[in-house]
């Protein structure tokens, strides 16, 4: 059993929106795992091999416990049957208590497309009668407590945001571990508008901006899809 779970439809998806919160829990003695769906073959820059490379130096840099791939088609994959079951395989076999994923809503349609994937397989893995195996045995149903969306290039509005402020430097450096998909001054590939050397300091200022909201230097922001329970507002920002 793993804390947490993450989902990204790109490798780099996590480290951009959610790099900070899991630092932030496994520095607290939580366990967290990544779960990347594509190999991003289909991005401008890079190739799958290196982007899988980069993922991994990426992986160490978080501390995190374990990083896989499903391979799922970058752009082309669908929120079915298939793809819905390789899901479920993976929430079976590290029964996370939490599971982060893509955005509900955002400018490159995967985002969307994989939250809602996600999302339908956190559900459906709790249901008996769906059989999965893992090493030729049946697995146990498993559905993950809360399901949390990070928020990526759309400004939505936070339902909540997770006080980073002591990990923005690491976050920033798992960012640039994937150097062909961000700004290099000697890289010869065509610019993107992740490439630039703005976008890194946009991704700050908004960490800036939610951490505003709650008094703190940086913050993530994330949305949720029911209520979220309190057992002590005192413990509330």
């Amino acid at each position: 059993m793993i804390d947490i779970l993450a989902f990204g439809i790109h490798p780099d998806d996590v480290e951009l929106s959610c790099g900070g919160t899991l630092l932030k829990h496994v520095a607290a003695g939580y366990s967290v795992g990544i779960i990347d769906l594509t190999k991003g073959e289909l991005g401008t820059r890079g190739n799958p091999e290196l982007r899988l490379q980069e993922a991994t130096a990426a992986a160490k840099i978080l501390g995190i416990t374990f990083r896989e791939n499903i391979g799922l088609a970058d752009c082309f994959f669908k929120n079915d049957r298939e793809s819905q079951y390789k899901v479920i395989e993976k929430i079976r076999e590290y029964q996370p208590k939490i599971v982060i994923c893509n955005a509900i809503s955002d400018r490159h349609p995967d985002h969307a497309r994989a939250a809602q994937l996600i999302s339908d397989a956190c559900f459906y893995s709790g249901l008996a009668k769906i059989e999965t195996s893992f090493n030729k045995k049946i697995q146990e149903v498993h559905r993950p407590n809360v399901i949390y969306h990070y928020i990526q290039d759309k400004q939505l509005k936070p339902d909540f945001v997770v006080d980073v402020t002591g990990f923005v430097d690491v976050k920033i450096e798992a960012i640039k571990a994937y150097s062909s998909q961000f700004f290099n001054p000697n890289s010869k590939e065509p610019t993107t508008p992740i490439s630039t050397e703005v976008f890194l300091k946009c991704i700050k200022s908004n960490m800036r901006v939610f951490g505003r909201s709650i008094g703190v230097d940086f913050a993530e922001g994330f949305t949720v899809e029911r209520c979220i329970g309190v057992d002590d507002l005192f413990s509330l920002k």
